[in-house]
């Protein structure tokens, strides 16, 4: 077994980001990581640290939220050194995204981020995902900042309304 414990919190990040076919959430990354006392906060970004830094996984920031993927690179470090992580441990990953599969989904799959366009006014890109497909993307221009924050704070409440809106017009079927 590994006898490094940086190493193995490097290798559950691995195996957690390949269990999944969209990016993890810092937070969810960090709530099974110490609710399940394997590590400390510090150790965990220091490993995430270590992982970005070689090219293991990829890190996207949108707004406050930080979601990371696997890398080819990842990938191929999981095949050598993968089956180094015990069993228990594989399980209690796996146990945790079934557990946790439907909330996971949600905070990934919709989002909501704007930024300030060169006519002054902000754009408000907002975007519903199914995995890695993306179902819609919607960007809107808006005059001012405030209207931009409520645009996206609102987005997550209002997609699937949104979404469904969006389709029966366009298919006619309203």
């Amino acid at each position: 077994m590994i006898s490094d414990p940086m190493t193995l919190y490097k290798l559950m990040v691995l195996y957690m980001l390949r269990r999944v076919n969209f990016p993890l959430t810092e937070e969810r990354i960090t709530h099974f990581f110490l609710d399940r006392e394997y590590t400390n906060y510090f150790s965990l970004k220091q490993a995430l640290s270590e992982l970005i830094e070689s090219k293991f996984i990829r890190c996207h920031s949108v707004r406050n939220s930080t979601r990371y993927t696997i890398t080819p690179e990842g990938e191929e470090a999981w095949g050598f050194f993968g089956k180094k992580v015990s069993s228990e441990i594989l399980a209690d990953i796996e146990g945790y995204l079934k557990e946790n599969r439907f909330r996971i989904r949600s905070e990934v799959g919709v989002t909501a981020d704007y930024y300030k366009s060169t006519n002054q006014d902000y754009i408000v890109s907002c975007e519903i995902n199914e995995g890695r497909v993306k179902l819609i993307s919607l960007s809107l221009s808006v005059p001012d900042e405030a209207q931009a924050e409520l645009m996206c704070a609102r987005w997550r409440d209002t997609s699937q309304d949104v979404y469904s809106y969006v389709l029966k017009k366009l298919m006619g079927s309203e």
